[in-house]
């Protein structure tokens, strides 16, 4: 049984990937930040950003659940929000949660036109998280909706040398080839404060797992978001990857992961990687692309036991626990 304690953590991420660390995390500190992405724009979360110009609430959804407690209140508003509509109409599809998220930036912002004000989104993500009982606390990584561009090449197999500009979270992830880098529209958009706050006070900041370029790295490319990461006095944790993820990462060895991130921060020092001994390889090549980035490997059994690419949260907590220890 792990012993929550108060070190101040603020995990980095989107999508299962966050879901997956913030599940282990609240296991074992009473003082946790979810810095989410926000450039969503596919599914529930693109339809409700188009209709409203919302910040896209899904992944801040997914964050909220997974911070739910272990009590029934909390398994089942964790199940309330996270359940989608079934029907031929225009509810099909949305997630309960993401319209319960978007009603409170309304009502919070006094109307449409105030549901995008940096104030209104943060209360709102709050209330939520005061009904559901979260364990820790949810911020956006930026106060406006944000698209990703993704630089891919060999999009086309017939021109494999061939890079193109690919815009939108979505295509990043379908489109085929290699993607050698993201950046976001707007280029400079404005963090959130509280996030930017968190960081400042923040013991550990942790990257990962999740989608490498769309949901990891994009954070760095916030720019006040990527000062105070490189700026805070916490330590950062890199937690690797099970497997590569088809779209973005085909082919990718787990230093590989590192050494896209280096690139797209090369200021960052990292104090901590956590791999999964059973995935990696190469545990010498690995080791040399962490001490490149400062720090040191930790290879623990974290991988679920039913042969799945998923994080088992219980020994991805004492992984975390024991890397706090240390």
């Amino acid at each position: 049984m792990i012993e929550r304690g108060d070190h101040r953590v603020v995990a980095l991420g989107g999508g299962h990937g966050l879901y997956a660390s913030l599940s282990a995390l609240r296991r074992v500190t009473r003082r946790l930040t979810a810095v989410v992405t926000v450039a969503d724009d596919g599914g529930s979360s693109g339809r409700l950003r188009r209709e409203l110009g919302v910040l896209p609430p899904g992944d801040l959804r997914m964050a909220l659940a997974a911070l739910c407690g272990d009590d029934e209140w909390g398994r089942t508003w964790s199940r309330v929000v996270q359940h989608r509509f079934r029907s031929q109409g225009e509810l099909h599809e949305h997630a309960v949660g993401n319209l319960l998220i978007v009603a409170l930036w309304e009502l919070l912002g006094e109307g449409e036109a105030g549901a995008t004000r940096p104030e209104a989104t943060v209360a709102g993500l709050d209330w939520v998280g005061r009904l559901l009982g979260a364990q820790g606390r949810v911020l956006p990584m930026a106060s406006v909706p944000l698209d990703i561009v993704a630089d891919v090449q060999g999009a086309d197999p017939a021109r494999p040398d061939e890079v193109v500009q690919v815009r939108g979270q979505v295509a990043c992830a379908k489109t085929p080839g290699k993607v050698l880098g993201v950046s976001l529209v707007p280029p400079d958009p404005p963090a959130c404060p509280e996030a930017l706050a968190a960081i400042e006070e923040a013991d550990w900041v942790v990257f990962g797992p999740g989608s490498w370029f769309t949901s990891v790295l994009v954070h760095l490319k916030v720019p006040e978001l990527a000062e105070a990461l490189i700026n805070t006095r916490a330590r950062r944790i890199v937690a690797l990857n099970l497997a590569p993820q088809p779209g973005e990462t085909d082919g990718f060895s787990p230093q590989a992961h590192l050494e896209v991130l280096q690139a797209h921060a090369p200021d960052l020092r990292v104090d901590v990687v956590l791999a999964d001994q059973g995935v990696v390889e190469d545990p010498d090549a690995l080791d040399k692309a962490v001490r490149m980035l400062g720090g040191r490997l930790m290879l623990a059994d974290v991988a679920a036991g039913d042969g799945t690419p998923r994080h088992d949260p219980a020994r991805l907590a004492q992984a975390f626990a024991q890397i706090f220890t240390d």
